[in-house]
């Protein structure tokens, strides 16, 4: 099993694993309407999440964390390990999928820009991975710009994939990265 990548310091924003005191905190974000807008998950059980937190630590595909600036839970960063596709015999846990929650009350601060980027890194530099992939809406703007500027390349416009409680079948954006492309940009 892999060891954490976490605490990771990217710029101001330390990545580390969650504790008891995140709980309450990330669990009023992620219930926030703003936030669950563009979640597929629209709100989380208090019980389930806070078991769902605790747990990461424990994992062996599961490396999410928490951000904190200057002491505070600012937001959450997702990060799974998962097997590819392929025929029999294909290496497993090649693939990673990240994904992030940002406090609405600290957005456009470069948060999300710092989280996406601490997972890549510790998604190819820790834990070795071959391929990240992240999804958004995509009528959810900043979170489209948040994966391009972390350099990652739109491979899919899905139309009309997922559906949205209150907009019916909306379009969303793949974004993939593999580990040359990271190291390329990152030398």
């Amino acid at each position: 099993m892999p060891t954490t990548p976490w605490p990771k310091n990217i710029g101001p924003v330390l990545l580390r694993e969650p504790r008891e005191a995140d709980i309450a905190p990330l669990e009023m974000v992620r219930n926030d309407p703003q936030v669950n807008r563009f979640m597929l998950r629209t709100s989380v059980d208090p019980s389930t999440f806070r078991r769902e937190l605790l747990e990461i630590p424990q994992s062996a595909t599961d490396f999410s964390c928490v951000a904190e600036v200057d002491g505070e839970t600012v937001a959450i960063g997702f990060l799974e390990i998962s097997d590819g596709m392929g025929q029999p015999g294909m290496p497993r846990g090649t693939e990673a999928g990240i994904g992030y929650v940002v406090d609405p009350a600290h957005a456009g601060r470069g948060i999300g820009s710092a989280v996406a980027r601490g997972l890549l890194a510790a998604a190819f530099e820790h834990l070795g991975v071959r391929r990240v992939t992240a999804g958004c809406f995509a009528d959810n703007g900043a979170s489209a710009r948040v994966l391009e500027k972390a350099g990652m390349r739109r491979e899919q416009h899905g139309v009309q994939d997922s559906w949205h409680a209150e907009l019916g079948w909306v379009d969303g954006y793949t974004y993939g990265m593999l580990a040359h492309e990271w190291r390329a940009q990152h030398r």
